[in-house]
């Protein structure tokens, strides 16, 4: 499947891909969740909308022109496995930030390129992408490493 921020695992990549319709025009967005960063002393809370289903996650932001920015989007894979994610149909740049299951940060991609096709390798097994505002992560100081809290990672 093909999406706004494709969110598939890396085996799928060899599978036919086809394109997820966006959601209808006043479409509610999913209810959001408050989501915190740590890094070093600091932390930074964002409200995020958690993309928990298939349908969902091939959706994620396409068609989006604007994002607040303590916004963002948490992709839930429910199992540890390497992911590949797109910006094919997403205005926004985003930074993606690939998530282990413990909550670490494993990888930033900062600023991806709007309604790319270029896949964007997780680099290792992870539970979950969080995309926020392109820049964001250079701008708040947060780096590989840093801690993820919400009820998604392990404590």
């Amino acid at each position: 499947m093909l999406a706004g921020t494709l969110a598939i695992p890396v085996p799928a990549l060899a599978q036919p891909l086809r394109l997820a319709q966006a959601a209808p025009a006043g479409q509610a967005a999913s209810a959001l969740e408050t989501l915190s960063i740590l890094s070093g002393d600091k932390r930074h809370a964002f409200q995020v909308e958690v993309m928990r289903t298939p349908e969902q996650r091939a959706r994620g932001l396409m068609h989006r022109r604007y994002m607040p920015a303590d916004r963002g989007m948490l992709f839930d894979f429910a199992r540890v496995e390497p992911v590949a994610m797109w910006m094919e149909n997403t205005f926004i740049p985003l930074d993606m930030l690939f998530i282990r299951a413990d909550g670490t940060i494993a990888r930033i991609a900062e600023n991806t390129e709007p309604l790319s096709q270029r896949t964007i390798p997780s680099g290792e097994p992870v539970l979950s992408v969080l995309e926020i505002n392109g820049g964001v992560s250079r701008t708040l100081g947060i780096k590989p490493g840093d801690r993820v809290e919400h009820v998604l990672f392990k404590r």
